[in-house]
């Protein structure tokens, strides 16, 4: 471990032996939010991608797009491990057997070494749960679910669409079969504080999860919350708050759940603000500074460690 947290390089060199590379991926799905079962508009800060921007083509197979990622990502990665990660949109929302179509062109690829699949917590009836269980035992696969706040009114707000209890089923239904999950939230989200964050990540402690993302709020270009933000109706983070948020959720999480991410990139052609989060590198080498200035560790004092 890095000192400070448990991060998903650490993590991965575990399971795997070595550092491994996720490959975005475009399943060409839709979303419950978008298609008039729940609404129509999505929630309130997702882009036109759905999550997805930074996925290749969902007009491509799912090998081509595997080839495509491999090839984008070369120049920096030397080996021949990766995870699958099937980001756009809600990837589970299909029939059982187009899903198995598709994980399994990917999962049976000798170059993928797990999937990781991000969907929303009402898309996981049990059929779906039994299929991901049988690809589970052929390789690793997590389950990422967008909850993004545990506060039911800001839940409203952003149009999530589901009752904070629909979250808390899917996570028992897939710790049954035990299939890995990771949990996506959103700091700095209209009307929340600090108290909410930390209530959010003590909340995510007790709960049997492998992982969480922390994502920073982004402002994109042609989303409802970019007319809200135009409106004056609230302002985004500066670094400053992000880092002392992120920091203090981080020492309120248990040390067993893995961070896999710590802030967000947001596209740069989409990005209305902060701007200050393209500077990626910079936020990370901030957050890890606090960390060591404060002696935090997750779940805890450093000092309290003896």
């Amino acid at each position: 471990m890095n000192g400070y947290y448990y991060s998903v390089n650490d993590y991965y060199k575990e399971l795997f032996g070595h550092k491994v590379y996720k490959i975005s991926l475009n399943a060409g799905m839709s979303c419950p939010n978008r298609d008039g079962r729940i609404g129509t508009g999505g929630c309130i800060f997702c882009s036109e991608g759905g999550s997805g921007d930074f996925a290749s083509s969902s007009l491509l197979s799912v090998k081509n797009q595997i080839d495509y990622g491999i090839e984008k990502i070369s120049k920096k990665y030397a080996g021949d491990s990766y995870i699958a990660y099937f980001q756009a949109f809600t990837n589970t929302y299909a029939p059982v057997d187009r899903l198995k179509k598709i994980f399994t062109e990917a999962i049976q690829d000798n170059r993928i070494c797990g999937l990781s699949i991000a969907t929303r917590p009402d898309c996981l009836e049990d059929d779906k749960i039994e299929l991901l269980a049988e690809l589970n035992r052929i390789k690793p696969v997590w389950i990422e679910l967008g909850l993004q706040t545990i506060n039911e009114t800001t839940a409203r707000y952003i149009r999530r669409g589901y009752p904070l209890a629909v979250f808390e089923d899917a996570v028992a239904r897939l710790n049954a079969v035990d299939i890995p999950v990771v949990v996506h939230v959103i700091v700095g989200l209209p009307g929340e504080n600090a108290n909410d964050n930390l209530a959010c990540a003590k909340y995510l402690s007790h709960l049997n999860i492998n992982g969480v993302k922390i994502q920073l709020l982004h402002i994109l270009k042609n989303t409802d919350l970019a007319d809200e933000f135009r409106a004056g109706k609230f302002q985004t983070l500066s670094m400053e708050a992000y880092v002392d948020l992120v920091v203090s959720c981080i020492g309120a999480l248990s040390p067993d759940i893995v961070i896999h991410r710590l802030t967000g990139d947001g596209p740069s052609n989409q990005l209305i603000s902060p701007l200050w989060s393209r500077a990626k590198r910079s936020v990370l080498n901030c957050i890890h500074h606090e960390l060591k200035t404060r002696g935090i560790y997750q779940g805890c004092f450093l000092k309290e460690q003896g």
